[in-house]
């Protein structure tokens, strides 16, 4: 196991220990305000600061933890389990319900997904779970087209010919011969795409288009921190920012190992 790959597990074991065991690790509640503590610099009662409402930075930012991936790793759990079985069924049947469904995909990627996924948010309302089920609507489409260019390279192998000739049914060779061989661009994808929900998480909350104060999340703290950093505050949008880092690389790390060892090649350089 390379080095690499043991840093991007120890982050995302800190982060799991984060997300279970909140309530035991922050030292002050991440949601109720102290006037008396406005905009305080990190101390040792508190570590990183308090924020314009008096609010302990270092529990929000721990708090914070969990709805981050809860929203992200749900809108890519969601997008995963319906964007393969599209991707397969699409790529497995040639017909005009399939061509129809590629082109309502390809409508919803010609839209650049940060303002699509503002316009979703700002209907459907500024709650956790809606902007969870607006990523997962934006990651779909990515998910079926992996699965349906694997499908299509792979429906007219030699081994499915024989599959057929041995008396399989369509649903035999889609589950049992093709899924499981198409299935390495979709893993490789979900550790990506998790990173990039958290990306697109913290950038909607940024603009107002996310979830709502005082739910503690990265991007609305970096939002709020901003607007104090022209007054010295550099503390309390630079936590929840490098959060915010950590987590992506995190997940680009994992990714990028995984598609490693996903690779013969790689894995006999190995």
């Amino acid at each position: 196991m390379s080095a690499t790959l043991m840093f991007g597990l120890s982050l995302l074991a800190l982060q799991i220990v984060l997300v279970v065991f909140a309530p035991l690790i922050a030292p002050h509640s991440p949601v109720d305000a102290d006037p008396m503590n406005i905009l305080k610099p990190p101390s040792w009662h508190y570590w990183f600061g308090t924020d314009v409402s008096g609010m302990d930075i270092l529990s929000r930012v721990i708090y914070a933890t969990r709805i981050n991936l809860l929203i992200s790793v749900t809108a890519v759990v969601i997008a995963f389990v319906v964007g393969v079985p599209i991707g397969l069924l699409t790529g497995f049947y040639k017909n005009l319900l399939s061509t129809l469904v590629m082109r309502i995909f390809d409508f919803i990627q010609s839209f650049p997904v940060f303002v699509l996924g503002m316009a979703l948010v700002s209907v459907m309302g500024q709650e956790i779970w809606n902007v969870a089920i607006v990523l997962a609507v934006l990651f779909i489409p990515m998910f079926a087209r992996l699965i349906r260019a694997e499908v299509l390279s792979l429906r007219d192998r030699p081994f499915i010919s024989a599959a057929r000739c041995s008396g399989a049914t369509n649903v035999a060779i889609m589950f049992r011969h093709i899924l499981p061989n198409a299935m390495t661009p979709a893993i490789v994808q979900v550790s990506i795409s998790i990173g990039m929900a958290i990306l697109l998480t913290a950038g909607l909350s940024f603009v107002g288009a996310g979830v709502r104060m005082p739910t503690p999340e990265w991007g609305l703290m970096v939002a709020n921190g901003a607007q104090q950093m022209i007054l010295g505050v550099w503390w309390a949008a630079l936590f929840p920012g490098l959060a915010i880092i950590i987590s992506v690389l995190t997940f680009a790390i994992l990714g990028d190992a995984v598609k490693r060892l996903a690779e013969p090649t790689s894995r006999g350089e190995q």
